[in-house]
């Protein structure tokens, strides 16, 4: 079972937001942490703010690349034990426009690169005593936002790739835990939602993350209180009123 502490973590889309607060949260636990992303000035920026924490440039829409980095990765790091597939694009579209290039890009970033990365890691992974794939989904995986329906749909199919990636592994020394943040002040859309008063604190966010973590540390998902919302709204006989709330 996953612990909190001890472990030798790789998280995608570590240069800022989500997955930067999150390296620096699990590395204050004491675990060793490696962070990639596009942004070599974002992921420098991270390693003098926290020393230890470890950078690497990884473009996940290169499937080439990723094998290559996999095998890299192990032969450094052979104590790797945990991914956290983290990155990711959100954009808004316009489906009436005919424009696909959109699509193409989120559906590449978001869905494809997870698989390439553990497809490539999963053979180390399953040769360890103990280890953990993290799956970043969004609480729009559960009930989509109209501005930005590629992305929603990513979400939802990270949300059922976990469910049976999980059923594969199962046996296995491996578990497949699904992170399911609501909306976050981070700069996924933009400045804006940094300072947007109707999303959650990423302080907020990452801390009860952090404790439910520690308190279930098997769990197949991570569910903070704000993302119940979306999450049980169709349980709960509202989604209907919550789809209408959020793309009001």
């Amino acid at each position: 079972m996953f612990s909190i502490t001890r472990n030798t973590i790789l998280i995608t889309g570590g240069g800022s937001g989500i997955g930067r607060a999150l390296a620096e949260a699990f590395h204050a636990k004491g675990n060793k942490v490696i962070i990639t992303g596009r942004n070599a000035s974002k992921l420098s920026a991270v390693e003098k703010a926290n020393p230890g924490i470890v950078s690497r440039e990884l473009d996940v829409d290169d499937p080439a690349r990723i094998k290559a980095f996999a095998q890299e990765i192990v032969a450094e790091f052979p104590d790797l034990n945990v991914v956290i597939n983290n990155a990711g694009i959100m954009r808004a579209e316009d489906l009436k426009s005919g424009e696909t290039d959109t699509a193409k890009a989120t559906i590449t970033t978001n869905f494809l690169g997870p698989i390439w990365l553990n497809a490539a890691l999963l053979p180390h992974l399953t040769a360890k005593p103990s280890a953990a794939i993290f799956m970043v989904s969004s609480g729009l995986a559960y009930v989509p936002l109209a501005l930005t329906p590629t992305y929603c749909a990513t979400k939802a199919a990270i949300h059922s790739y976990s469910q049976t990636l999980r059923a594969q592994l199962k046996g296995s020394s491996v578990q497949l835990t699904e992170l399911v943040p609501p909306y976050v002040q981070t700069e996924l859309m933009g400045a804006a939602q940094a300072v947007d008063p109707n999303a959650m604190p990423l302080a907020d966010y990452i801390s009860e993350t952090m404790r439910l973590l520690e308190a279930e540390p098997g769990s197949d998902r991570v569910l903070v209180e704000r993302a119940l919302f979306f999450v049980q709204a169709e349980r709960e006989d509202r989604y209907a009123s919550t789809f209408a709330i959020i793309n009001h």
